[in-house]
């Protein structure tokens, strides 16, 4: 990688709020941080090996569990999911009212919500046409990949 590009990285993450920045080109990586070197590994490195020293059986009881508890709560219809993990928000604003609500009809493209993550507002749209049966997340609240967000009947 060049080093023109590696220091206006080093130059955007100083003008930024952003703490890391990683970019990829071919095989080459370069990963700028301004956590302290103690602080990463406990922020990043830690969740990765919990998964692999947990058993196989416990890890595959608690993910059958999961889906089965949800799926007799949800209402039917079809379940957008989060693409992502992130801050849940159902304006644009506190100020502005919602962008869909429970029995509101929705087209295909419709933006029903936002997910904050890393700084990025991410427009959640809708996949299908129909009515908004449910709204399951909470404005201001966390959200975790794949979690169901909203159902459309």
């Amino acid at each position: 990688m060049d080093l023109r590009k590696i220091k206006k990285l080093i130059d955007l993450l100083e003008e930024s709020n952003l703490t890391e920045i990683e970019i990829r080109e071919g095989e080459e990586s370069v990963r700028l941080s301004r956590a302290s070197a103690a602080a990463a590994p406990a922020v990043y490195a830690a969740p990765a090996p919990a998964p692999a020293a947990q058993p196989a059986a416990p890890a595959e009881a608690t993910t059958a569990a999961k889906p089965a508890a949800k799926a007799g709560s949800l209402p039917e219809g079809h379940v957008l999911r989060s693409p992502m993990v992130g801050t849940f928000y159902a304006s644009s604003s506190p100020d502005k009212p919602p962008f869909v609500t429970v029995g509101q009809t929705v087209k295909a493209g419709d933006t029903l919500a936002i997910i904050e993550a890393m700084k990025m507002f991410n427009p959640i749209e809708a996949e299908v046409a129909g009515t908004v049966t449910a709204i399951l997340a909470k404005d201001g609240q966390p959200v975790e990949f794949d979690e169901p967000l909203f159902v459309i009947g």
